[in-house]
Protein backbone atom coordinates (compact mmCIF):
# COMPACT_ATOMS: atom_id res chain seq x y z
CA UNK A 1 0.00 0.00 0.00
CA UNK A 2 1.02 3.79 -0.51
CA UNK A 3 3.03 4.56 2.64
CA UNK A 4 1.21 8.68 2.62
CA UNK A 5 -2.11 10.00 1.36
CA UNK A 6 -2.86 11.63 -1.01
CA UNK A 7 -4.90 14.59 -0.72
CA UNK A 8 -8.46 14.10 -2.51
CA UNK A 9 -10.13 17.68 -2.01
CA UNK A 10 -9.74 20.07 0.68
CA UNK A 11 -11.44 23.33 2.67
CA UNK A 12 -14.61 21.89 4.45
CA UNK A 13 -15.86 22.28 7.61
CA UNK A 14 -15.62 18.62 9.17
CA UNK A 15 -16.35 15.43 6.88
CA UNK A 16 -18.08 12.24 8.01
CA UNK A 17 -19.95 8.88 6.53
CA UNK A 18 -17.58 8.64 3.26
CA UNK A 19 -19.39 6.33 0.56
CA UNK A 20 -18.21 4.89 -2.77
CA UNK A 21 -21.49 4.71 -4.95
CA UNK A 22 -22.09 5.03 -8.64
CA UNK A 23 -18.24 5.78 -9.85
CA UNK A 24 -18.26 8.56 -7.06
CA UNK A 25 -17.25 9.33 -3.82
CA UNK A 26 -19.71 11.05 -1.70
CA UNK A 27 -19.13 12.39 1.86
CA UNK A 28 -20.95 14.56 4.59
CA UNK A 29 -19.66 18.16 5.68
CA UNK A 30 -21.32 18.51 9.02
CA UNK A 31 -20.84 22.50 9.38
CA UNK A 32 -21.52 23.76 5.66
CA UNK A 33 -24.78 21.26 5.89
CA UNK A 34 -24.02 19.74 2.58
CA UNK A 35 -23.53 16.39 1.13
CA UNK A 36 -21.37 15.75 -1.85
CA UNK A 37 -20.02 13.99 -4.54
CA UNK A 38 -16.78 13.69 -6.31
CA UNK A 39 -15.12 11.84 -9.03
CA UNK A 40 -12.02 9.24 -8.03
CA UNK A 41 -9.58 12.01 -8.24
CA UNK A 42 -11.48 15.09 -6.34
CA UNK A 43 -12.28 16.69 -9.55
CA UNK A 44 -15.99 17.53 -10.28
CA UNK A 45 -16.95 18.57 -6.95
CA UNK A 46 -21.05 18.46 -6.52
CA UNK A 47 -23.34 19.40 -4.14
CA UNK A 48 -25.64 16.32 -3.49
CA UNK A 49 -28.03 17.94 -1.27
CA UNK A 50 -27.80 20.80 1.93
CA UNK A 51 -29.45 19.78 5.00
CA UNK A 52 -29.72 22.87 7.51
CA UNK A 53 -29.96 20.63 10.74
CA UNK A 54 -26.47 18.75 9.79
CA UNK A 55 -25.86 16.19 7.35
CA UNK A 56 -24.30 12.77 8.71
CA UNK A 57 -24.91 9.16 7.77
CA UNK A 58 -25.43 8.44 3.98
CA UNK A 59 -27.36 5.35 2.13
CA UNK A 60 -29.51 4.37 -0.59
CA UNK A 61 -32.79 2.28 -0.99
CA UNK A 62 -32.81 -0.33 -3.73
CA UNK A 63 -34.56 2.27 -6.54
CA UNK A 64 -31.70 4.15 -5.87
CA UNK A 65 -33.09 7.03 -3.66
CA UNK A 66 -30.63 8.73 -1.17
CA UNK A 67 -31.08 8.26 2.05
CA UNK A 68 -28.91 11.12 4.60
CA UNK A 69 -29.27 11.47 8.44
CA UNK A 70 -30.15 15.04 9.32
CA UNK A 71 -28.42 14.87 12.71
CA UNK A 72 -29.87 17.42 15.04
CA UNK A 73 -33.31 17.16 14.59
CA UNK A 74 -32.74 13.31 14.46
CA UNK A 75 -34.41 12.45 11.25
CA UNK A 76 -33.37 10.42 8.30
CA UNK A 77 -34.28 11.88 4.47
CA UNK A 78 -34.98 11.11 1.06
CA UNK A 79 -33.77 12.74 -1.70
CA UNK A 80 -36.73 12.33 -4.51
CA UNK A 81 -36.24 11.93 -8.24
CA UNK A 82 -36.85 15.75 -8.55
CA UNK A 83 -34.06 16.65 -5.94
CA UNK A 84 -36.26 17.72 -3.02
CA UNK A 85 -35.52 16.36 0.36
CA UNK A 86 -38.58 14.69 2.20
CA UNK A 87 -38.86 13.14 5.58
CA UNK A 88 -38.14 9.64 5.31
CA UNK A 89 -38.27 8.93 9.38
CA UNK A 90 -38.56 11.11 12.30
CA UNK A 91 -36.25 9.34 15.23
CA UNK A 92 -36.65 12.40 17.87
CA UNK A 93 -38.63 10.35 20.03
CA UNK A 94 -36.63 7.28 19.66
CA UNK A 95 -32.68 8.77 19.70
CA UNK A 96 -31.63 10.01 22.76
CA UNK A 97 -28.65 12.29 20.80
CA UNK A 98 -27.69 13.38 18.08
CA UNK A 99 -28.41 10.71 15.19
CA UNK A 100 -25.36 9.95 13.56
CA UNK A 101 -24.32 7.04 11.23
CA UNK A 102 -26.26 4.45 9.21
CA UNK A 103 -26.03 1.02 7.48
CA UNK A 104 -28.53 0.43 4.47
CA UNK A 105 -29.69 -3.17 3.95
CA UNK A 106 -30.51 -4.75 0.29
CA UNK A 107 -34.09 -4.55 1.49
CA UNK A 108 -34.19 -0.68 1.91
CA UNK A 109 -33.86 -0.75 6.22
CA UNK A 110 -31.62 1.86 7.62
CA UNK A 111 -29.92 1.11 11.27
CA UNK A 112 -29.21 4.57 12.45
CA UNK A 113 -27.24 5.22 15.71
CA UNK A 114 -27.02 7.99 18.08
CA UNK A 115 -24.62 10.18 20.14
CA UNK A 116 -26.94 9.13 23.16
CA UNK A 117 -25.54 12.36 25.11
CA UNK A 118 -24.62 15.97 24.98
CA UNK A 119 -20.91 15.14 23.44
CA UNK A 120 -20.03 18.87 22.51
CA UNK A 121 -21.28 20.14 25.57
CA UNK A 122 -18.98 17.52 27.79
CA UNK A 123 -22.01 15.99 29.52
CA UNK A 124 -21.29 12.65 31.29
CA UNK A 125 -21.32 9.25 29.05
CA UNK A 126 -24.64 7.68 28.32
CA UNK A 127 -25.38 4.37 26.20
CA UNK A 128 -27.81 4.57 23.11
CA UNK A 129 -29.90 2.59 20.86
CA UNK A 130 -29.61 1.06 17.54
CA UNK A 131 -32.92 1.85 15.59
CA UNK A 132 -33.91 -0.07 12.31
CA UNK A 133 -36.33 2.07 10.26
CA UNK A 134 -37.65 0.28 7.36
CA UNK A 135 -38.48 1.37 4.21
CA UNK A 136 -42.19 2.76 5.23
CA UNK A 137 -40.30 4.75 7.73
CA UNK A 138 -41.94 3.04 10.85
CA UNK A 139 -38.97 3.48 13.65
CA UNK A 140 -37.83 0.11 16.00
CA UNK A 141 -35.42 0.22 18.38
CA UNK A 142 -32.94 -3.22 17.49
CA UNK A 143 -30.50 -2.82 19.98
CA UNK A 144 -29.68 -0.98 23.12
CA UNK A 145 -27.04 -0.46 25.74
CA UNK A 146 -24.32 0.91 22.92
CA UNK A 147 -21.72 3.06 24.19
CA UNK A 148 -21.86 5.36 21.39
CA UNK A 149 -23.10 3.40 17.95
CA UNK A 150 -20.95 4.86 15.25
CA UNK A 151 -19.97 3.63 11.68
CA UNK A 152 -21.39 -0.04 10.93
CA UNK A 153 -21.10 -2.49 8.20
CA UNK A 154 -23.39 -5.06 6.72
CA UNK A 155 -21.46 -7.75 4.99
CA UNK A 156 -22.32 -9.90 2.60
CA UNK A 157 -23.68 -13.44 4.89
CA UNK A 158 -25.91 -10.85 6.37
CA UNK A 159 -23.91 -9.56 10.34
CA UNK A 160 -24.24 -6.08 11.14
CA UNK A 161 -21.21 -4.80 12.78
CA UNK A 162 -21.22 -1.37 14.38
CA UNK A 163 -18.16 0.30 16.13
CA UNK A 164 -18.90 1.61 19.79
CA UNK A 165 -16.56 4.64 19.81
CA UNK A 166 -16.63 4.76 23.90
CA UNK A 167 -16.76 1.13 24.14
CA UNK A 168 -13.43 -0.18 23.40
CA UNK A 169 -15.24 -2.64 21.08
CA UNK A 170 -17.04 -3.89 17.67
CA UNK A 171 -20.10 -5.15 18.23
CA UNK A 172 -21.81 -7.78 15.52
CA UNK A 173 -25.26 -8.90 15.33
CA UNK A 174 -26.68 -11.67 12.92
CA UNK A 175 -29.41 -9.81 10.61
CA UNK A 176 -32.31 -11.99 10.01
CA UNK A 177 -34.15 -11.66 6.72
CA UNK A 178 -36.92 -9.84 8.67
CA UNK A 179 -34.57 -6.80 9.97
CA UNK A 180 -33.94 -8.50 13.63
CA UNK A 181 -30.69 -8.13 15.11
CA UNK A 182 -29.83 -11.28 17.18
CA UNK A 183 -26.92 -13.28 18.24
CA UNK A 184 -25.01 -9.84 19.73
CA UNK A 185 -21.62 -10.52 20.67
CA UNK A 186 -17.99 -9.30 20.69
CA UNK A 187 -16.36 -8.74 16.85
CA UNK A 188 -13.58 -7.13 18.26
CA UNK A 189 -12.61 -5.92 22.17
CA UNK A 190 -9.65 -3.58 22.17
CA UNK A 191 -9.50 -2.57 25.68
CA UNK A 192 -12.30 -2.43 28.63
CA UNK A 193 -15.27 -0.67 29.16
CA UNK A 194 -15.56 2.78 30.77
CA UNK A 195 -15.12 2.19 34.41
CA UNK A 196 -15.93 5.94 34.89
CA UNK A 197 -18.82 8.01 32.36
CA UNK A 198 -17.14 11.55 32.55
CA UNK A 199 -16.49 12.48 29.42
CA UNK A 200 -12.80 13.54 29.96
CA UNK A 201 -11.76 10.13 31.40
CA UNK A 202 -13.83 8.07 28.86
CA UNK A 203 -11.74 9.90 26.38
CA UNK A 204 -8.34 9.29 28.02
CA UNK A 205 -8.68 5.61 28.46
CA UNK A 206 -10.34 5.03 24.95
CA UNK A 207 -7.61 2.42 23.62
CA UNK A 208 -9.58 2.17 20.08
CA UNK A 209 -11.79 4.96 19.94
CA UNK A 210 -13.50 2.96 16.53
CA UNK A 211 -15.90 6.01 14.20
CA UNK A 212 -16.24 5.56 10.68
CA UNK A 213 -15.62 2.06 9.18
CA UNK A 214 -15.48 0.02 5.89
CA UNK A 215 -15.23 -3.68 5.13
CA UNK A 216 -13.09 -5.27 2.60
CA UNK A 217 -13.15 -8.35 0.54
CA UNK A 218 -11.11 -10.71 2.92
CA UNK A 219 -14.07 -9.60 5.81
CA UNK A 220 -11.36 -7.09 7.66
CA UNK A 221 -12.79 -3.72 8.88
CA UNK A 222 -10.70 -0.41 8.01
CA UNK A 223 -11.61 1.65 11.24
CA UNK A 224 -11.22 5.48 11.66
CA UNK A 225 -9.65 5.48 15.15
CA UNK A 226 -10.85 9.22 16.06
CA UNK A 227 -8.55 9.23 19.30
CA UNK A 228 -5.62 7.69 17.89
CA UNK A 229 -4.92 9.65 14.36
CA UNK A 230 -4.96 6.30 12.60
CA UNK A 231 -6.37 3.72 10.01
CA UNK A 232 -6.64 0.17 11.25
CA UNK A 233 -7.38 -2.65 9.48
CA UNK A 234 -8.70 -5.05 11.89
CA UNK A 235 -10.19 -8.88 11.61
CA UNK A 236 -12.53 -10.40 13.44
CA UNK A 237 -10.89 -11.33 16.92
CA UNK A 238 -9.09 -8.42 16.84
CA UNK A 239 -5.85 -8.46 15.28
CA UNK A 240 -5.10 -5.39 13.82
CA UNK A 241 -3.03 -5.90 10.39
CA UNK A 242 -2.24 -2.73 9.50
CA UNK A 243 -1.91 0.34 10.94
CA UNK A 244 -1.55 4.38 8.70
CA UNK A 245 -0.72 7.54 10.27
CA UNK A 246 -1.64 10.01 8.01
CA UNK A 247 -0.59 12.94 10.65
CA UNK A 248 -3.84 14.31 11.48
CA UNK A 249 -7.10 12.92 13.02
CA UNK A 250 -9.40 10.51 11.02
CA UNK A 251 -13.22 10.32 11.99
CA UNK A 252 -14.25 8.15 8.68
CA UNK A 253 -12.96 5.89 5.67
CA UNK A 254 -14.47 3.95 2.74
CA UNK A 255 -13.03 1.52 0.09
CA UNK A 256 -13.67 2.37 -3.44
CA UNK A 257 -12.09 3.76 -6.69
CA UNK A 258 -12.54 1.68 -9.84
CA UNK A 259 -10.59 -1.20 -8.42
CA UNK A 260 -12.07 -1.10 -5.18
CA UNK A 261 -8.55 -0.33 -3.53
CA UNK A 262 -8.46 3.18 -3.22
CA UNK A 263 -9.09 3.84 0.75
CA UNK A 264 -10.62 7.31 1.40
CA UNK A 265 -10.50 8.69 5.01
CA UNK A 266 -12.14 12.22 6.42
CA UNK A 267 -9.63 13.87 8.36
CA UNK A 268 -9.61 17.05 10.54
CA UNK A 269 -7.40 18.34 13.13
CA UNK A 270 -10.07 17.49 15.87
CA UNK A 271 -13.93 17.00 16.26
CA UNK A 272 -14.57 20.29 18.24
CA UNK A 273 -17.82 21.97 16.84
CA UNK A 274 -16.87 25.27 17.62
CA UNK A 275 -13.40 25.20 15.99
CA UNK A 276 -14.37 23.08 12.50
CA UNK A 277 -17.71 25.49 12.32
CA UNK A 278 -14.78 28.48 12.52
CA UNK A 279 -12.02 26.95 9.92
CA UNK A 280 -12.71 25.00 6.72
CA UNK A 281 -9.49 22.95 7.69
CA UNK A 282 -11.29 18.90 6.92
CA UNK A 283 -9.62 17.18 3.98
CA UNK A 284 -10.51 14.08 2.27
CA UNK A 285 -7.47 12.05 1.78
CA UNK A 286 -6.82 8.41 0.28
CA UNK A 287 -4.27 5.69 0.52
CA UNK A 288 -3.87 2.90 -2.15
CA UNK A 289 -4.34 -0.84 -0.04
CA UNK A 290 -4.07 -4.09 -1.66
CA UNK A 291 -7.49 -5.86 -1.02
CA UNK A 292 -10.39 -4.28 -2.38
CA UNK A 293 -13.77 -3.95 -1.10
CA UNK A 294 -16.14 -6.42 -0.21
Amino acid sequence: MTATPATITSGFGFLEAPRWHEDRIWFSDFYTYQVLSAREDGSDLRTEASVPQQPAGLGWLPDGRLLVVSMRDRKVLRREADGTLVTHADLSSHATGHANDMAVDAEGRAYVGNFGFDLMSGAGLETASLHRVDPDGTVTEAATDLWFPNGSVITPDSVLIVNETFGNRCTAFDLTPDGHLVNRRAWAEFGPLPADRALDKVLADATVAGDGACLDAEGALWIADALGGRLLRVREGGEITDELYPGSPVYACALGGADGRTLYACAAPDFDEKARTAAQEATLIAYRVQVPAA
